[in-house]
């Protein structure tokens, strides 16, 4: 996002806090792209994106009073009420039912496999979580943020409250690891 944009979206954010409903709309049509992305790579299920994006957008007209520019910029902010609700529709999918049609679905999804491929697959699953337990706490959660929740080097330094020069430390070496580890 270039500095246009972004203080586009900061002078959007101002209007929707006084109730204005054509900046909501257009602070929606800018951001909502972005954030359907991060929803998507996030659930993995586009009804369920699509269905956590809606909330989402609810919950930024509805808390736009709080948001508070001086702490972050309104993309940051929205992306963190984006990743957060999808956690929130993570934790509770474990008991919401799965649709027949969701359920056929995910298994089109899936690729022929084998008894062999199952068990090279699982050997392999195996083997990579003996070598995540080998990393330090830092490059551990590093790289969960970057590669199991999407975010940039940027997003995860501000999440963490750290440099961005630390967070990209943390994952290069915890890949590094990752790699000799693992074999590759």
């Amino acid at each position: 996002m270039d500095s246009t944009q972004a203080e586009q979206l900061n002078q959007l954010m101002k209007a929707v806090v006084k109730g204005d409903r054509l900046a909501f709309e257009r602070l929606y049509r800018i951001a909502s792209p972005y954030l359907f992305a991060v929803a998507l790579r996030t659930l993995r299920n586009r009804a369920w994106a699509e269905d956590v994006l809606h909330d989402c957008f609810i919950t930024v007209w509805n808390n736009a009073p709080t948001f508070n520019h001086a702490l972050s910029s309104p993309m940051t902010w929205m992306t963190h009420i984006v990743r957060n609700r999808c956690i929130d529709w993570l934790r509770s999918s474990a008991v919401r039912p799965v649709a027949s049609d969701e359920a056929a679905d995910d298994e089109w999804d899936k690729p022929a496999t084998g008894l062999h491929d199952d068990v090279r697959d699982s050997d392999q699953a195996e083997r990579l979580h003996r070598c995540l337990k080998n990393l330090s706490s830092e490059q551990r959660q590093t790289i969960a943020l970057a590669y199991y929740q999407g975010m940039s080097h940027s997003d995860i330094a501000d999440w963490l409250q750290q440099s961005v020069g630390s967070v990209k430390s943390w994952i290069r070496r915890g890949l590094a690891h990752l790699r000799e580890c693992v074999g590759l």
